[in-house]
């Protein structure tokens, strides 16, 4: 597929998102769309649209990568897949009622009101800077591709795509904001849904399999092993560290984050959200056993047409994030390499809107208190949001430079270990607010605690194979930072007479 035709493709989507932006935010542009879409969402398209936020290009790109890992992974993964689900569920029946009936913008209110004015700022800087590297890193991946396959083409450097990638998002969702996102994740799900069928037709196809006989192919392969039990002690891909892992991983990932739960709270009730994650849980964990076949079906074409990972160009090694786009643009047909190429910028660009918009609102409410009824009259607060909103998208530009220089590794697992150290605090703080309710932290101590936590977590975790008698820790890290938290902040408070009841 030439550069100059995926440039086209590239322009026509993007496009097509900016006519449904200036469509739905013709009318009102206000804070109150912004940040809530007016609590008027439909449950279903939030649901639908919450999918392509999950997954991101990381899914698209890595996880199938990492089927055929050197490392032995396989279907490793799943194990993980299985732990948000059960996650997903915590989220549901314990934190979504919580946020409804406080009625909250940012869900980070409740630490204001549970814990005081200093624990309320520090989890809010957690999330921006949490979410700010993780979007960062997902969009990476995608920038990184790009540039590969088409932006190196044109001599345009690494930068200057990342520049474009991030202002073409800022145009179709300053304005908007939520609203605007519900209806473009909405379509940028499908063509993400749609792209990972699709593909496995297409390699199918290519392999002279069915689709039967190809799930038949890669069940008897050496790339879908599952389970993995054994080795406790020394091995990361073992079923309970996974499980474990994956679960805390999405409690704080997802339940503590402003991003998805922005989306769950501008339903109608707390009846439509929890039906929106119900329903989201049961599609997300199949789309994704789908990622980890095409995973296998890539590394059996690539091994039948003698297809090498392609290499690094910064480190020279070999790069399992792409090997997906080198067989989807250099090996199949143009309609495949299409429909490749769609998926890839959905799942990203669904993530990366999402995610700017609710840095925007964090800091707007937490930090500016634009929900405040004392603020609500005062001029300029939609241009102060646009101000935010070019300022976030800067800061993204500014972590994908710095990440191009020192990543050397898969973007999944960078992720995944990244969020063990930043949302630990957080889910320290939940945990301590939610089941401490006779204890009242020292609220200006609580800021430094949170940095101590992750400082602490990294000692252990370096140090693990000889503190703990050779253990090796994967994703459940973040439940050693949550506890070193919740520890923090026991350890701190003081018992008061009456209980928290929120």
């Amino acid at each position: 597929m030439s550069p100059n035709l995926i440039l086209l493709f590239i322009l026509f989507y993007f496009g097509t998102l900016f006519y449904i932006s200036h469509a739905v935010s013709k009318k009102d542009s206000g804070n109150d769309v912004f940040f809530t879409a007016n609590k008027n969402s439909k449950w279903y398209l939030v649901a639908f649209g919450m999918i392509g936020t999950a997954l991101s290009g990381v899914t698209f790109i890595s996880v199938p990568g990492e089927v055929g890992s050197p490392n032995g992974e396989q279907f490793k993964y799943f194990q993980f897949i299985l732990g948000n689900a059960i996650g997903f569920i915590v989220v549901a029946k314990l934190l979504l009622p919580l946020y409804y009936r406080m009625n909250l913008t940012s869900i980070y209110g409740y630490i204001e009101q549970r814990m005081g004015f200093y624990s309320y700022r520090t989890a809010a800087s957690i999330f921006l800077v949490s979410r700010t590297i993780s979007s960062a890193f997902r969009l990476y991946l995608v920038v990184i591709v790009l540039q590969r396959y088409v932006f190196d083409y044109y001599n345009i450097p690494f930068a200057a795509t990342v520049l474009i990638s991030l202002l073409l998002i800022f145009s179709y969702t300053y304005k908007g904001g939520l609203k605007t996102i519900i209806i473009t994740d909405t379509l940028q799900t499908f063509f993400l849904v749609a792209s990972v069928f699709m593909t496995i037709y297409f390699i199918c196809t290519s392999l002279d399999l069915s689709v039967v006989s190809a799930f038949e192919e890669v069940k008897n392969s050496n790339y879908s092993k599952i389970f993995f039990l054994e080795d406790f002690i020394g091995s990361k891909f073992h079923f309970v560290k996974q499980i474990l892992g994956g679960m805390f991983v999405t409690i704080a990932m997802v339940g503590l984050d402003q991003d998805l739960m922005q989306k769950n709270l501008s339903c109608k009730n707390i009846g439509e959200a929890q039906k929106n994650m119900f329903s989201f849980t049961t599609i997300f964990v199949i789309i994704n056993l789908f990622f980890l076949s095409v995973g296998a079906l890539l590394y059996i074409y690539a091994t039948k047409n003698n297809i090498q990972v392609p290499l690094d160009l910064v480190t020279n090694k070999p790069r399992t994030d792409l090997l997906f786009p080198e067989i989807a643009l250099h090996h199949l047909a143009t309609f495949p390499a299409i429909v490749f190429l769609l998926g890839l910028i959905a799942a990203t660009f669904a993530t990366t809107d999402s995610a700017l918009t609710a840095l925007t609102t964090s800091f707007c409410v937490d930090f500016l208190g634009m929900d405040k009824v004392e603020n609500s009259q005062k001029e300029n607060l939609v241009r102060t949001r646009h101000i935010v909103h070019f300022a976030f998208s800067a800061c993204m530009f500014l972590v994908i430079l710095v990440f191009n220089v020192i990543n050397d590794s898969s973007v999944v697992g960078m992720i995944f270990r990244v969020a063990s150290y930043t949302y630990g605090p957080l889910l320290g703080l939940y945990t301590f607010g939610l089941f401490m309710k006779s204890k009242k932290v020292n609220d200006r101590l609580v800021p430094f605690i949170c940095l101590l936590s992750p400082a602490l977590t990294f000692l252990i975790n370096e140090n693990s194979v000889n503190l703990l008698g050779g253990y090796v820790f994967d994703n459940e890290l973040i439940i050693l930072n949550t506890l070193i938290t919740f520890t923090g902040l026991l350890l701190t408070s003081k018992t008061v007479a009456d209980k928290y009841h929120f």
